[in-house]
């Protein structure tokens, strides 16, 4: 059997940590080239893996290398035309989230997708996790009125732009990017509705390196509302749930990563060991990839748009002093 050939765009923790690790699971696979700016990393992903070819340009990987799929595992800021330049090749694509840190490269590269008819997904793992497919579930039949995620952690380190790129907020944007990707996400894989229009606030203090608050406001495509606050000021941080769905009638509420409670009570919890969500993800792209069956996967990078505008948006809005935008009006302009 003809094993699939796959490229890594990016060698840094994610990729070595969980993606090449979960890709060298699968048999009908192989590694047949690495791509990363950062030489060190490079090098010490290709020694450890023993990946036989290796690019300090990720275009000159995708001009010389015969392969099938491309991981595309560098942070959001680095994004410009690797993935245009591998669809047009028609090579199938896995992009890790964020996708991009300016909506107009995202938008770019999901039509050179769309017009090669490439397979594609986005990393929004955790639709594979049981938790969000039973929540998806229970609120199939509700009327949902409001969404909200909250996230809370310890305050940031004091300005230090040498600690790595995350520390620069223009470049990472803090969790409220990284993370706020993935509350618009599983808020709209668990409700089945899209983001219509979006506003945020943010609190960034002179001297630190990240912004201490941000609360979106953000309105879904049936009406109902939806907020989104991530803060960082105490280490002990209260125990409440990450995800709360208000509907007609009650509330459901996901304590991450166990527990579902409806209106108080524990309406589902996981048993046993927890599963890797990264894992089924990884396994179940490269299946769709060797099958050609994309209805294998939970989301694509078109999807993907909907929930990486919300945030950008919300990043724009805060630079505008809050104003409200619309979220197609905004996909489409850019």
């Amino acid at each position: 059997m003809t094993k699939l050939r796959i490229a890594i765009y990016g060698t840094g923790n994610f990729a070595n940590k969980t993606h090449i690790p979960n890709i060298l699971t699968v048999p009908e696979v192989e590694i047949v080239a690495a791509s990363d700016v950062n030489a060190d990393a490079l090098r010490a992903t290709v020694t450890e893996f023993g990946i036989p070819r290796s690019y300090a340009d990720a275009h000159e990987m995708i001009e010389r290398e015969e392969f099938d799929v491309l991981y595309s595992i560098v942070p959001a800021f680095a994004r410009t035309d690797v993935e245009i330049q591998a669809a047009r090749k028609g090579i199938h694509i896995f992009s890790e989230k964020p996708q991009a840190r300016k909506m107009e490269v995202a938008v770019a590269i999901n039509k050179a997708i769309q017009d090669a008819g490439v397979i594609n997904t986005v990393g929004f793992r955790e639709r594979y996790r049981p938790l969000f497919q039973e929540a998806r579930r229970i609120l199939s039949d509700k009327t949902i009125v409001h969404c909200r995620y909250q996230s809370f952690r310890g305050l940031p380190s004091p300005n230090n732009k040498n600690r790595s790129w995350w520390g620069d907020f223009q470049k990472a944007g803090g969790p409220a990017f990284d993370w706020g990707v993935h509350g618009v996400d599983y808020i709209r894989f668990m409700s089945g509705q899209d983001v219509a229009r979006s506003q945020a606030f943010y609190h960034h203090p002179q001297g630190a390196d990240q912004a201490l608050s941000c609360s979106f406001n953000m309105q879904m495509t049936s009406g109902a509302t939806m907020t989104m606050i991530t803060a960082a000021a105490s280490h002990k941080n209260p125990d409440e749930p990450r995800f709360t769905i208000f509907f007609e009638g009650g509330y459901l509420a996901v304590h991450m990563y166990d527990r579902i409670e409806v209106n108080g009570e524990t309406a589902w919890q996981w048993e046993g060991e927890q599963m890797d969500p990264w894992l089924k993800q990884d396994q179940t792209f490269l299946e769709s990839v060797r099958t050609g069956d994309p209805s294998l996967l939970l989301n694509d990078y078109q999807d993907g748009l909907q929930s990486l505008a919300p945030i950008l948006a919300g990043w724009e809005s805060a630079d505008g002093g809050g104003n409200c935008i619309e979220i197609q009006d905004y996909i489409k302009r850019v």
